[in-house]
C-alpha cells in the first residue's frame, strides 16, 4: 500500500522578504491566500510565522490568532503548525501565542550556529516551551539541527515532557549548521527509529537543497517540507511564482518515488492529532 506523504508549507519565515522575491506572503490577508493556494495544490500541513507590517518578524498573539483564524476558516482540515523560533522574539514571549491552540508547534531542543547568531534555546526555556505545549494540547515538532538535538528530544520524551510519539524534522543547509550529507541523514532516520520506533519524520532542506531532501525523504519514507521560508526559487534561474508552485513540485515528486500526497484526514492520523 502506498504510503502517503505529508507535505509541509512554509510560507514566510522571518528572513524572505518581497526584495528577495515578491511572492514571499507577509500581512495576514497574503499569508492567508497563500496557505490556501497551497492547501488546494496539495499542502496538509502549515509551517507559520507572522510578520509586522513593516516585514520584520514577531511573535504577537494577535498576529499569530488573525492569520490563524483565516486559515481555519478557508482550509478546513489543514493542520497548523506555529514557530516558536528566536528570530521573532526572545524568552518566554516566543511561546505567547501558544495559547491561541495550533495543532502544532516548532521545538528546538538545544543551540547552533547559524549564519551571523546563534539561535540558542537554553534548556530553562525549552523545557517551559515544551510544558506550554502540553498545556495547551499542541504537539510539538522537534527541530532537529544535529543529532544532539534528536537524543534530547526522546529523553524528554522518556520523561514526560514530550507526550506520545515524537515527530522530528531534519533540518540541513543551514550555513554553520548539519551540511547536506546523505549517510548523515540516513544515520538520523535509524537513530530516531532506534529510539523512538513510532516516530514521524520529516525531512527540510534550504535553498537549492530543499529538493534534494525532498527526494530523500520520499525515498526513506519521510515526509516533506517546501515553501519560500526555505527556498525563494523553483529553479536555479527563476524565483518561484508562489508557495503553491513549490508544493506542486513534490506533489510530482512524489509519483516518481511511488507515493502520493497525504490528504489532511490523513496526515492527522499519522501524525496522532
Amino acid at each position: 500500500m502506498t504510503k502517503p506523504c505529508i507535505i509541509t508549507v512554509a510560507i514566510t519565515g522571518s528572513l524572505p522578504g518581497k526584495k528577495d522575491n515578491p511572492a514571499v506572503p507577509i500581512s495576514p490577508a497574503e499569508q492567508i491566500e497563500s496557505t490556501h493556494e497551497a492547501f488546494e495544490a496539495g499542502a496538509t500541513l502549515v509551517h507559520l510565522h507572522v510578520r509586522n507590517d513593516d516585514g520584520s518578524p514577531t511573535s504577537s498573539p494577535e498576529r499569530f490568532a488573525k492569520v490563524l483564524e483565516g486559515i481555519r476558516k478557508h482550509c478546513p482540515g489543514i493542520i497548523t503548525q506555529l514557530s516558536t523560533g528566536g528570530r521573532s522574539g526572545t524568552g518566554r514571549e516566543r511561546g505567547g501565542m501558544l495559547s491561541l491552540k495550533p495543532d502544532m508547534a516548532s521545538l528546538a531542543t538545544g543551540s547552533v550556529n547559524f549564519p551571523t547568531r546563534v539561535y540558542e534555546n537554553a534548556p530553562e526555556l525549552v523545557d517551559w516551551l515544551a510544558a506550554e505545549m502540553i498545556k495547551h494540547e499542541v504537539k510539538p515538532e522537534v527541530e532537529a539541527f544535529d543529532l544532539s538535538m534528536i537524543f534530547q528530544a526522546a529523553a524528554m520524551q522518556q520523561a514526560g515532557k514530550i507526550k506520545g510519539p515524537l515527530h522530528v524534522q531534519f533540518v540541513m543547509g543551514v550555513k554553520n549548521a548539519m551540511p547536506v550529507d546523505r549517510e548523515t541523514f540516513e544515520f538520523y532516520v535509524r537513530t530516531l527509529q532506534r529510539l523512538d520506533p513510532d516516530a514521524t519524520w520529516t525531512g527540510a532542506g534550504i535553498g537549492k537543497d530543499q529538493v534534494t531532501l525532498n527526494r530523500w525523504s520520499l525515498e526513506l519514507g519521510g515526509h516533506c517540507r517546501t515553501g519560500l521560508e526555505d527556498n525563494v526559487r523553483i529553479s536555479r534561474e527563476k524565483l518561484a511564482p508562489s508557495n503553491a508552485a513549490l508544493v506542486k513540485k513534490v506533489v510530482e515528486l512524489c509519483a516518481e518515488y511511488g507515493r502520493r500526497p497525504a490528504t489532511a484526514t490523513e496526515a492527522r492520523s499519522i501524525l496522532r492529532l
